[in-house]
């Protein structure tokens, strides 16, 4: 490998190191789920690794989750301002959502990289915490109405490694106050080993191709990203259009809701695309305010899910976007002490599925529709004792089900989905891992048939799950979105179902809860969730009858919606299995409208 040090840019070296970094990052989040503790990161892999310049520029995100990683610049920002006596050795522990962290349950450890003495990079490890000190045992509190009520531990950019030895006080900080303080500091750990995974890594690249060939792969793999973008962007029709969405009420604290405005606009000749999402609404009185670093990566993050998944997501391609935000406003810049405990998702799906419903809207063949966005109950977190362990605590925030994925141009939704922010890259936890982890026992885990919106292509399918404790009491907390706002279908594609979540007493009888509650479970007592189904893209009598009858097979619609919906006639081959009558689904289709 030839490497002389050179600012021109050469391919083959630019892709070796490309690849070089990404491989670092998935190392570091290797490294990450295997040592954590909590099922949250190890089961579920909600977490996020990244690689920063010591400019603030994000370099490699490899499969990082786009509502962790397209922040990670502003909260080594906040490092670099507020810490002048950076060295080797540092480590920084960072979870304050108003200097550029996503959420107070997200801990990010930084850690800057020196190469001959000079701070080129910071090594990012983000891992939402099954517990962060709430003053209610979850993550995710959708009803504070302050930061004060919410009641986490926050750690504005806070020193905890000193010379690579941990800062005892900040330790005992966290273990008093956590009420998993063992689970948590197993993931504290683990957190640490991966950013410095990174940081020996990069010193070994930066050591075999030499400093400044690295400095000048950088500038280069920056370049090339924006030229990849401008070049896509240029290929757009001109876009100005405005697209509205909302999130459910929730009673008693948020009657009317949370609208949410965008206003987009892609100009080809200039290669630039204009985010603005000014005029919205302040913030609110509860939870679900958007910090900077979400309102800015869900912005973004809407945006690329539209275009060429091969293009680079990093400081170079941002290049190309500007997002426009304001003070005190409810997807923008949240101002303290306003709570911004759920800023990873509800307001941030909705605003995911509000970028990528403008470019939809624009022409057939561009955009997606809205992905489900429920956080019900199998994303609720649960907590209690285990009598198992003698009683100890537990606390753990589930990803057991799916919502349906959005339908494209050019394929059904994801079944795999979870929520749009993280679009896939989540792991769906183990249902047995979680009932060795917790006492607790699920009856079934099921996908719910004619969930997906449908369409030219459908929408994913939603999941249903039933669960309970199985002795002690379990508290349930849920902060649903989707039960009142369904995830909508584009160009006339169908939308999904909507979520819902039922309680079930000894008896058997069910009642249907509300989409924020706190419940107490006692054995024999069952929590049901349905989550919500993704909106389809065009019209479904436009669908292949070949999908249709895969789909009916599948068992992911039905033969009524088959006949209903999409038109479509089935008959019965000699040995018994449904095959499509052609010339009745034509004529069905002639009456019910044909291509319109």
């Amino acid at each position: 490998m030839n490497t002389e040090i050179t600012h021109e840019f050469d391919p083959v070296l630019t892709t070796v190191l490309a690849n070089r970094f990404d491989g670092i990052v998935r190392e570091m989040s290797n490294t990450l789920l295997r040592a954590a503790r909590s099922a949250v990161i190890a089961n579920a892999r909600d977490f996020s690794c990244a690689i920063v310049t010591g400019d603030d520029r994000l370099l490699a995100a490899a499969e990082g989750a786009p509502v962790h990683i397209f922040g990670a610049h502003l909260q080594s920002a906040s490092m670099n301002k507020l810490h002048d006596d950076i060295s080797e050795g540092d480590a920084f522990l960072h979870n304050d959502p108003y200097m550029g962290n996503t959420h107070a349950a997200d801990h990010a450890i930084l850690v800057p990289v020196f190469v001959d003495g000079e701070h080129m990079f910071t090594a990012c490890a983000k891992a939402h915490q099954a517990d962060t000190g709430n003053s209610i045992p979850t993550t995710y509190y959708a009803a504070a109405r302050d930061v004060y009520q919410e009641g986490t531990l926050i750690f504005p950019c806070v020193r905890i490694q000193r010379d690579y030895k941990s800062i005892d006080d900040i330790v005992r900080m966290c273990r008093k106050r956590i009420r998993v303080p063992d689970q948590w500091y197993g993931d504290f750990l683990a957190s640490i080993g991966a950013a410095r995974i990174a940081e020996r890594r990069i010193k070994e690249l930066c050591a075999k191709y030499r400093k400044e060939t690295v400095k000048a792969f950088i500038e280069n793999w920056f370049d090339y990203s924006e030229r990849r973008l401008r070049q896509t962007i240029s290929q757009m029709p001109t876009i100005e259009v405005v697209n509205e969405n909302a999130h459910d009420p929730m009673e008693p604290f948020l009657p009317d809701g949370i609208p949410i405005k965008v206003r987009l606009k892609v100009e080809p000749a200039k290669g630039r695309v204009e985010i603005d999402l000014r005029d919205n609404i302040d913030c609110v009185d509860c939870g679900l305010n958007e910090s900077e670093a979400c309102a800015i990566n869900n912005a973004v993050t809407g945006f690329f899910n539209c275009v060429d998944p091969d293009i680079p997501h990093n400081a170079g391609a941002f290049r190309c976007i500007d997002v426009l935000l304001r003070d005190n406003c409810v997807v923008g810049r949240v101002l303290f002490p306003h709570s911004c405990s759920m800023a990873t998702t509800n307001v941030a799906d909705r605003l995911i599925n509000t970028v990528q419903g403008a470019i939809a809207g624009v022409s057939d063949g561009m955009g997606l529709a809205e992905g489900g966005n429920a956080i019900g109950a199998g994303f609720s977190v649960v907590s209690g004792v285990d009598h198992r362990h003698g009683g100890a605590p537990y606390v753990n925030q589930l990803m057991c089900t799916s919502n349906g994925g959005p339908a494209s141009p050019q394929a059904d939704g994801w079944v795999t989905y979870a929520v749009p922010v993280a679009a896939g890259l989540l792991y769906r936890d183990s249902i047995e891992l979680d009932e060795i982890k917790h006492p607790m026992l699920f009856r079934s885990l099921k996908l719910v048939p004619g969930s997906g919106g449908a369409g030219r292509f459908r929408g994913g399918p939603a999941s249903e799950i039933v669960f309970g404790p199985r002795r002690d009491p379990m508290t349930v907390i849920i902060p649903s979105d989707g039960q009142i706002n369904p995830a909508r279908g584009v160009r006339g594609g169908h939308d999904g179902i909507l979520a819902a979540n039922f309680r079930t007493d000894r008896d058997g009888n069910e009642v249907k809860l509300p989409n924020v509650c706190e419940l107490l479970l006692h054995e024999g007592e069952l929590l049901r969730g349905i989550d919500a189904g993704g909106g389809g893209y065009g019209p479904p009598l436009e669908r292949d009858p070949a999908r249709v009858l895969k789909d009916v097979l599948e068992k992911w619609e039905t033969v009524d919606r088959a006949r209903n919906i999409y038109g479509v006639v089935f008959g019965e081959a000699p040995d018994r299995m449904l095959v499509v009558d052609h010339e009745a689904t034509a004529s069905l289709r002639a009456q019910m409208g044909g291509r319109s």
